[in-house]
């Protein structure tokens, strides 16, 4: 048992690595189970022509589940109209999960010229998600409350103490050990989020961290996978591990639930990423016979790269002169590949097929 009260400042929150057996028989298993399920994901990735191609819609995907986690609800549509148009949308929820995306974009970008994950990047990636010059939260008696208003936790106080606890993860994080990365992956999240370092957007800026791992550990070259939508479907389970972990030290139950997370979301991605593959496929074949003047590779890649497209990305793509892509767009409307809608003062045309498969996930 820890001397945990949740109505006082949790500021003896235990450094890492936890003082307990890790790396249990079932642990292994499991970690097994989930190593295999990335490392699949991995390859079919790496087979792509183009494995960027869908990072906007699955980066997109895992900004809006991580963002209802928050209660923070947007539609499919109006994120990715929104992203597409030059209209500005006013909808604060969808500026969010927007504002989300960036930070994993930024995130991403911040590990390729430093990969270490650090303070620094943490008040980064916060700073990017909640669009101000957020710090470490110096806000005393900060408590965390249920549906009922009840305190379940209140986190470590005092801005000394949360830079030793997070100076204490960075050093657990990136020092050199035998614990296998997706476990550490697990107790660098809890610990994340037991620390609690803003006074908002740490369970936005903890999930980000999960992704970014995953990059750095070299299990997913490129980090094409939502883990948010676990947690949103096993929601009370997530928020009970992580307090079994404070209250009980029960570290073997987290990390299940983790590499649980992980493997279910694996493997759904393989499905996802296999269902839209072929339907680019199938497309491409359709529009090379129908519309043979058309057609070309590069072409459908755009159709494929969002469910919104717009003429302006053909021009970009110098697939022709503005009036030789608006006709193509015309032509792929008329034939039923694309359906078209005015936006403001510009017209978007939508890959109807691409977004039923994206909804039905």
């Amino acid at each position: 048992m820890t001397d945990f009260n949740r109505n006082k400042p949790y500021n003896s929150l235990p450094f890492l690595p936890p003082k307990v057996t890790l790396e249990t028989t079932i642990v292994l298993r499991k970690t097994i189970d989930a190593s295999r399920a990335l490392a699949q994901l991995n390859g079919m990735l790496t087979n792509l022509p183009n494995p960027t191609l869908f990072l906007d819609t699955i980066h997109l995907q895992e900004a809006k589940a991580s963002s209802e986690i928050e209660n923070i609800i947007t539609t499919n549509d109006d994120l990715y109209k929104s992203l597409v148009a030059d209209k500005k949308f006013d909808n604060p929820a969808t500026k969010e999960v927007i504002s989300y995306k960036e930070a994993l974009w930024n995130g991403l970008q911040l590990i390729e010229k430093r990969p270490f994950i650090t303070t620094n990047l943490c008040v980064e990636i916060v700073q990017s998600i909640k669009k101000n010059t957020a710090g470490i939260r110096t806000t005393p008696r900060t408590a965390l409350k249920n549906a009922k208003g009840e305190t379940i936790y209140t986190p470590p106080t005092g801005e000394s103490v949360i830079r030793e606890k997070l100076a204490n993860l960075e050093a657990f994080i990136n020092g050199e050990d035998s614990i296998d990365p997706l476990i550490k992956m697990a107790i660098m999240h809890y610990q994340f989020e037991a620390i609690h370092p803003f006074s908002d957007g740490n369970g936005r800026t903890g999930r980000i961290l999960l992704l970014l791992c995953l990059k750095l550990e070299k299990l997913l070259d490129t980090p094409a996978i939502y883990l948010s939508e676990y947690i949103i479907k096993n929601k009370v389970d997530y928020y009970t591990k992580l307090r079994e972990v404070t209250e009980n030290e029960d570290w073997e139950a987290w990390i299940i639930y983790m590499l649980e997370m992980v493997e279910f979301t694996a493997n759904k991605g393989l499905q996802r990423l296999k269902v839209v593959t072929n339907l680019m496929e199938q497309m491409a074949t359709e529009i090379k016979e129908t519309l043979p003047k058309v057609y070309t590779k590069e072409l459908v890649e755009i159709l494929f790269r969002l469910p919104y497209s717009k003429r302006q990305f053909l021009i970009d793509a110098k697939l022709g002169t503005p009036k030789t892509v608006g006709n193509y767009l015309n032509d792929l409307e008329e034939a039923g590949f694309l359906i078209s809608e005015k936006v403001g003062k510009e017209k978007l045309y939508l890959n109807h097929r691409l977004m039923t498969v994206l909804e039905a996930f």
